[in-house]
């Protein structure tokens, strides 16, 4: 692989972005860049409602978690896996989007949180929607294009290992 590999891996909550993401920078030995607002909250001692809370109401959250992740992965030698990252990461090698369909990622949130199942489903579509009109508001983009990626990739399919090799594959193809 080259030395200077840049991934960039964006989805929905839901989708696996993270799984995946880790999955891949680990086989290809590659930096995982996986800053987000989980982890803005922890350095900022609040939980991770009251940062999502707050970052509706002040864009300079999402502009400083994005400033970051790009900063971050600009060094090279990674995987940057985020909403927008597809997006934001222009110097991109490769842009894969991860997909599936609404109620396939409320279930995989349900399970992995042990919640209900339609009340995340309710709050998984209000916060796709809130999230959407903020990327709008915030750089004009619509996170539901995603057309443009190299690979997109419908996770309902298959599980996080075939996932990632689907990536491995495309990326060595594209080497």
């Amino acid at each position: 692989m080259s030395n200077d590999l840049k991934i960039a891996i964006s989805g929905k909550s839901g989708c696996g972005n993270t799984t995946v993401s880790k999955i891949v920078a680990e086989k290809l030995n590659l930096r995982l860049i996986n800053y987000t607002f989980h982890t803005m909250a922890e350095e900022q001692g609040i939980s991770f409602r009251e940062l999502c809370e707050r970052a509706e109401k002040d864009s300079s959250y999402d502009k400083h978690l994005d400033r970051k992740q790009i900063e971050m992965a600009s060094e090279g030698n990674c995987v940057l896996g985020s909403r927008l990252a597809i997006w934001l990461f222009k110097d991109a090698d490769i842009k894969i989007f991860l997909t599936a369909p609404a109620e396939v990622r409320a279930r995989r949130i349900a399970e992995r949180e042990g919640e209900d199942l339609e009340r995340v489903m309710r709050e998984t579509a209000e916060r796709d929607e809130r999230d959407r009109q903020r990327y709008l508001r915030l750089y004009n983009l619509d996170n539901n294009k995603y057309d443009f990626a190299d690979l997109i990739i419908e996770t309902e399919k298959y599980d996080q290992w075939e996932e990632a090799d689907l990536i491995i594959k495309a990326v060595r193809g594209r080497l």
